[in-house]
C-alpha cells in the first residue's frame, strides 16, 4: 500500500482534488477518482504515472484483472463546462508528453483514438503486458506516442470517454465458470446488454462477475444486476453482493431508486438533502 500511497501523494498537485481511491488485493489494481481545472489535472496525473513507472515492476506484479501497464489506463471524463472532443485533446497532449518525458509507449483509446482499432480499451489490452513485450515491434502495435519498446512499467493507455460504472456482483460460489458463462452472457460483444462489459473472475475465493458500465443511460445498474440474478438462479447460483468500484453519478442511484419504488416519477429535487443543496447552490431568501 505504500506504492498506492506514494501514487495518491504524487497526483494531488495543486487544484487537484482527489474524490475517492480503492485498491484491492485480488485485482492487484488501484483505481483513483481526481477532478479539478482540465491544467491541473493533467499536470496530476503526469506525475502520478511518473511514479507508478518508477514504482511498479510489471514482470513481477500479478492479478486477475487485466493490465498493460504500471498505469494501466487514464481516462479523462467531461463533468462539467468542457466537452468530450476538449478531453480527447488534452488526452492526447498529456499521451506526448508521458511519451516524450518518461519514455513510456502510449495508447489512445476511446474518443482521442487516432485509429478506429483502438477505441476500444480490450482490443488495446489484449494479451496484456506479456504479449506486448513480444508484438510491440509489429506494425499493429506500435504506440501513438512514446517509444516502441517495453519497459518493466509497461505501457499507458490514455484517452477520453463519458462517465463509465465500473460494478462487480459476487456470487455464492467459488466455481469461476459460472461467473465466466454469465459475464460472456450478459456482455455486448457477446450479443448481450448494450454498452456492457464484462468479465468472469475468481476474487478472494468467490466467484465475481466485473462489468464497466459505459453507458448507464443505456443499460442502468439495476438492470444488469437483475440480468445477473436471473442468469444466476438458471445456473442453480444466487447473488450474494454488489461491489462498486470508484464513483457513481447521482442520476444513476435515482435511477435504481425509481425502479426499486416503482416511482417513475422520482428527481432530484424530491430528495430532501439534494433539494437543500440545490436551494443553497441557486439562492434562498432569508427566513422571515
Amino acid at each position: 500500500m505504500e506504492v498506492v500511497d506514494a501514487i495518491a501523494a504524487a497526483i494531488q498537485t495543486p487544484g487537484v482534488h482527489l474524490l475517492h481511491r480503492t485498491s484491492d488485493w485480488d485485482h492487484n489494481r488501484s483505481v483513483l477518482t481526481v477532478a479539478g481545472e482540465p491544467e491541473a489535472v493533467l499536470a496530476g496525473l503526469f506525475q502520478a504515472v511518473r511514479v507508478a513507472a518508477e514504482r511498479i515492476d510489471l514482470r513481477q506484479q500479478r492479478g486477475v484483472h487485466p493490465r498493460l501497464g504500471a498505469t494501466d489506463v487514464v481516462p479523462l471524463v467531461p463533468i462539467d463546462g468542457i466537452s468530450l472532443d476538449e478531453c480527447a485533446l488534452l488526452a492526447r497532449h498529456l499521451g506526448q508528453r508521458i511519451g516524450d518525458e518518461l519514455g513510456l509507449p502510449v495508447y489512445l483509446y476511446e474518443a482521442a483514438a487516432t485509429r478506429p482499432d483502438r477505441r476500444n480499451l480490450a482490443d488495446v489490452r489484449a494479451g496484456e503486458y506479456e504479449r506486448l513485450v513480444e508484438e510491440i515491434h509489429l506494425p499493429q502495435r506500435q504506440p501513438d506516442c512514446g517509444p516502441a519498446a517495453v519497459g518493466p512499467a509497461g505501457a499507458v493507455i490514455v484517452g477520453a470517454r463519458p462517465f463509465l460504472i465500473a460494478f462487480n456482483v459476487f456470487l455464492k460460489s467459488s466455481d469461476v465458470a459460472i461467473a465466466k458463462r454469465i459475464a460472456r452472457t450478459i456482455r455486448e460483444s457477446s450479443g448481450g446488454l448494450r454498452a456492457v462489459k464484462a468479465l468472469g473472475l475468481l476474487v478472494d475465493g468467490q466467484a465475481q462477475v466485473s462489468m464497466n458500465l459505459v453507458d448507464f443511460q443505456i443499460t442502468p445498474p439495476h438492470l444488469a444486476v437483475a440480468v445477473i440474478e436471473r442468469e444466476a438462479r438458471l445456473l442453480g447460483v444466487e447473488i450474494d453482493r454488489s461491489e462498486l468500484i470508484g464513483l457513481i453519478p447521482q442520476a444513476a442511484l435515482l435511477a435504481a431508486a425509481a425502479h426499486a419504488l416503482r416511482l417513475p416519477a422520482l428527481s432530484s429535487n424530491r430528495v430532501v438533502e439534494m433539494a437543500f443543496q440545490q436551494a443553497i447552490d441557486t439562492g434562498i431568501p432569508d427566513p422571515l
